[in-house]
């Protein structure tokens, strides 16, 4: 009866394991499938700039990442980049969470050559990440480069070397109601004049002619209003910081990063 009892266990082991083996074999199938289904081999015809390029008559836009606009500092740079890693190349496109932005575009990671061409971008200093509708796979990895690229302080990861970078903090950043406000610890006061403070995306705030006073506040808030010594209005920023997630950065009048901070 032992005998036969024992006999039941095994056979019932090997199905279960049995089961076990297919089911894996059937998932890492379907996994790899659906991953290549997803992937495609295009040829690089030109770039438009630095996130942007052209395969034949469609524009793709490289997930995850946000470069410089036209005018912006490290904007050719950016472009310059890309373009002299991708144009004429055979690269392998991969989709993320979205098909398609607004303007139509394709919204793709690009590879040459097994390279992650969106985070080289980030960890050569010449984007930084961005998630308007949250993370996808790649999306830790492009922090990550951030984080290396600030690490190295190269292009737009350089850090500023104006007197009062050491003076201004970030002592509030209530994103959910809009409201930034940043504190000159110093005990002069700090010329702002031409500083930017940026979200991920497009949304600029560039400070206008402004001193913060030695050990006082600026609020920076989102909306119409008069400006004063203590209070910066972002006339066109509503909905500046994302529900998702965003970052917010600080920089000097040369471009370069004073502090950014991500929630």
């Amino acid at each position: 009866m032992k005998q036969k009892t024992k006999y039941i266990w095994l056979l019932i082991l090997l199905s279960a394991a049995m089961v076990v083996m297919n089911y894996n074999f059937v998932d890492n199938y379907l996994n790899e499938t659906l991953v290549e289904e997803e992937k495609e081999i295009v040829f690089v015809d030109r770039v438009i700039d630095g996130d942007t390029i052209v395969v034949g008559n469609q524009s793709i836009r490289l997930l995850g990442i946000n470069t410089p606009e036209r005018g912006e500092f490290f904007y050719d740079e950016a472009k310059d980049f890309l373009t002299e890693l991708v144009v004429n190349q055979s690269v392998v496109l991969e989709k993320g969470r979205e098909d398609r932005d607004k303007y139509q575009r394709l919204l793709r990671y690009v590879f040459l050559n097994d390279k992650n061409v969106n985070s080289e971008l980030v960890e050569q200093g010449y984007a930084n990440y961005y998630f308007p509708t949250g993370f996808d796979q790649y999306s830790y990895k492009l922090i990550n480069a951030w984080k290396n690229c600030v690490n190295e302080k190269v292009n737009l990861c350089s850090r500023s070397e104006n007197v009062c970078a050491k003076c201004v903090k970030l002592s509030k950043f209530d994103y959910k109601n809009e409201e930034v406000v940043f504190e000159n610890e110093c005990n002069f006061g700090c010329e702002l004049t031409d500083w930017q403070l940026k979200e991920e995306g497009r949304k600029k705030f560039v400070f206008p002619e402004f001193v913060l006073e030695k050990n006082s506040e600026v609020l920076i808030e989102t909306g119409e209003g008069v400006d004063t010594k203590n209070k910066l209005f972002w006339e066109d920023g509503e909905n500046v910081w994302t529900k998702t997630g965003d970052t917010l950065f600080l920089r000097d009048d040369e471009g370069k990063l004073v502090l950014w901070k991500r929630y």
